[in-house]
């Protein structure tokens, strides 16, 4: 089993006045150094990238497009503040096989209105998912610049978000602890991030975490991993204009989340481009493994970082007040092996907790534009 602390529901983060101005630097994209305010300091820590590719593709679509009026809402729905259910997107016929957009394929999802935040509606629906037969929540935010018409025919960069702990009909992007939506409205303003659509899902359907389903597909359990990895994104794309290709989905998460999100990009690479695991462990622990080690292994990112089979890249960070998890982190990013391409940031002083991670928001949102496709129109 990991140690308590790897599996608390808390999550990691970097202080303000250290950034990851050199992992910015170092991602690979042709604007890599034009870093925002936030990147000012120094990087206080970050190593140079293990496991990296001969030579690492720009990111399409750098720079994010313009934003909406404020107030702008989910496609459907009401106005921030307004009582009423969110109604679902309007399907569009999807353009010619040639384009860079994949508009909605239906069928359209019911969504219901979670909470309002200062940069707009985060809504929720319940997803049968066809393909694993496991049934979730699932949380969904639009940036403001999805229903602004002159973006009707432009297609947005996803990124899925994974929270720490059991994350058992809860997940803790969605509240305000985490304020990642209205991080993501500012800077998309600023031309300094991509508008993501992101998506926040449950994790496992039992709080017991000795019923851990860690995203993968557990024989005998109930499919989370293709749950997580095949009827989320065919979700996605019925229901909104996206980027066609991997290239503009990301995956982040804290904590546990972290796990799930360096095991679904290691397995997935097909349909993942980036990660961010934060505070992370790697080697599949629950007790539903027992007695099916060749499964087990199988889902282990402490063992798929080394294969060299996913074209991936990964930012993997570690709290530099524990030693132990410096030590873990670090040693994962060791095994890496192209084309994956990972790279380590130690936030000096940061500690498994929430509050800390909220600071490091603007410093992940930052690289994964700068790993990801933007907003593509055709």
């Amino acid at each position: 089993m990991q140690p308590q602390s790897s599996r608390f529901r808390a999550v990691l983060t970097g202080a303000t006045a250290f950034t990851l101005a050199a992992a910015l630097a170092a991602c690979g994209s042709t604007d890599g150094g034009n870093k925002g305010d936030s990147a000012r300091a120094g990087a206080g820590g970050a190593a140079s990238p293990a496991g990296s590719s001969a030579a690492a593709s720009s990111a399409p679509g750098s720079s994010a497009p313009g934003s909406s009026a404020p107030g702008s809402s989910a496609p459907g729905s009401p106005a921030a503040g307004s009582t009423s259910a969110p109604a679902a997107p309007t399907t569009t016929a999807p353009p010619a096989a040639s384009g860079k957009v994949l508009m909605p394929t239906g069928p359209q999802a019911t969504f219901g209105k979670a909470r309002d935040t200062a940069a707009g509606q985060i809504m929720v629906t319940t997803l049968a998912g066809p393909k694993s037969g496991v049934s979730g929540k699932v949380w969904v935010w639009l940036p403001p610049e999805y229903n602004d018409p002159k973006y009707a025919r432009t297609g947005f960069p996803v990124l899925t978000l994974y929270a720490g702990g059991q994350s058992a009909g809860y997940n803790t992007w969605t509240d305000n602890q985490l304020p990642i939506q209205e991080v993501d409205a500012d800077l998309a303003k600023q031309g300094k991030a991509h508008p993501f659509i992101m998506i926040m899902p449950v994790q496992n359907l039992d709080s017991n975490e000795a019923k851990a389903l860690e995203c993968a597909d557990i024989p005998g359990q109930p499919k989370i991993g293709t749950w997580m990895a095949e009827d989320i994104p065919d979700f996605v794309r019925a229901n909104f204009r996206t980027v066609k290709g991997r290239d503009g989905w990301g995956l982040m998460g804290a904590s546990t989340g972290a796990f799930c999100s360096a095991k679904l990009a290691l397995q997935h690479p097909d349909k993942f481009k980036a990660a961010v695991p934060i505070d992370g462990y790697f080697n599949p622990d629950s007790p539903l493994w027992k007695g099916y080690e060749n499964d087990r292994q199988a889902n282990s990112p402490d063992l798929l970082v080394s294969q060299g089979k996913a074209d991936v890249r990964v930012l993997a960070t570690a709290g530099g007040a524990n030693a132990y998890e410096i030590k873990l982190v670090k040693a994962w990013v060791a095994k890496a092996a192209a084309p994956l391409t990972v790279e380590y940031y130690e936030q000096p002083g940061g500690k498994h907790l929430t509050t800390d991670f909220k600071k490091m928001i603007p410093d992940t949102l930052q690289w994964l534009s700068k790993n990801l496709a933007g907003p593509q129109s055709d």
